[in-house]
């Protein structure tokens, strides 16, 4: 099975991001990149070097449905005459008629954020859509979890890894251990675990960070040889990097534990400690992270959390 990475520019602060082509029948792009002139033209550009066209993909699969991963989902699909999209149902960020801010908001008022500080997120919110055209429900199909992506030459097993999103899917070549993880795994970067309502009761935050070590330890099963992560170069040593992970979140854990004084604090409140000069969507991550942290060391007993009057929540020390 060949897989041909293309390196595709975004307007983000993360850099490029991956494409890949699974360059044989049914032809399959995983991932996009995002609504860009600069971005189309890249991944034109890969696609001829690989000696193929945009009206030869049968198939378009999204890791996750981040502007930076789907956004060009929707005009390829339709350049490409109706070639099939797939993403899993937990994913919210392709669809038309989506709720997601609203419900992001409602999380955000409740981790703490300000009101001036969600009118700023909400603004950068509209300006980050406009990287994505959205997809009618009936413009994509639903990826499951253990399916097989059937090829001429083999299969990928889809695995859910819910963690940086709750519908993060990865792709499992198991003839040779290949992976392509999007962004649930990235060589150089620990992935955020970005704050998101849960698919399952959209009033709750989804527990994205013992999502996410749950999904690590299961790629980590397949014995990867080769994983082709979202940005940035391959890794080729999974045992390494799942370690080096493992270290930096409970270091991180711990820092995050040690900002919480005994009279308590929110989520925004640890985040502007642990991340004192983030600003724009830094900021909105930097919470993402807060709150992640502190729903794992609440789970794990090592905080404890209670509503206050206005309906923030506050993290205690035992």
């Amino acid at each position: 099975m060949k897989i041909v990475p293309i390196s595709v520019p975004t307007p983000f602060y993360i850099g490029a991001v991956n494409v890949y082509l699974v360059a044989e029948e049914p032809v399959t792009l995983i991932d996009t990149g995002p609504k860009t002139r600069e971005a189309i033209e890249a991944l034109r550009e890969g696609l001829r070097r690989a000696r193929f066209r945009v009206q030869d993909i049968r198939r378009i699969v999204l890791t996750h449905a981040h502007e930076d991963h789907c956004g060009l989902a929707k005009q390829l699909r339709d350049e490409a005459k109706d070639a099939e999209v797939f993403v899993h149902g937990w994913e919210t960020g392709h669809r038309a008629g989506r709720l997601e801010y609203e419900e992001n908001r409602a999380l955000l008022l409740r981790a703490g954020v300000p009101a001036d500080e969600l009118e700023k997120m909400r603004r950068l919110y509209a300006h980050v859509r406009q990287f994505a055209d959205a997809l009618e429900d009936h413009e994509h199909a639903e990826l499951k979890d253990d399916a097989e992506l059937e090829f001429e030459t083999g299969a990928l097993k889809v695995i859910h890894t819910p963690g940086h999103t709750p519908g993060s899917c990865s792709f499992v070549r198991e003839a040779d251990r290949t992976i392509i993880a999007g962004d649930c795994v990235l060589k150089r970067v620990t992935p955020n675990p970005v704050l998101s309502p849960d698919p399952v009761n959209p009033a709750r935050r989804f527990p994205s960070l013992a999502e996410y070590l749950v999904s690590l330890a299961r790629l980590r099963t397949f014995a990867p040889t080769l994983v082709y992560g979202g940005h940035g170069d391959s890794v080729s040593d999974y045992e390494e990097l799942f370690n080096r992970y493992l270290r930096a979140i409970r270091e991180r854990q711990s820092a995050v534990i040690s900002l919480v004084p005994k009279t308590g604090a929110t989520a925004w409140e640890v985040s502007r400690q642990l991340f004192p000069d983030a600003d724009d969507v830094h900021r909105f991550l930097a919470v993402s992270e807060a709150a992640a942290h502190l729903d794992l060391a609440h789970s794990e007993g090592k905080l404890a959390v209670e509503l206050a009057g206005d309906g923030r929540e506050v993290y205690r020390r035992h």
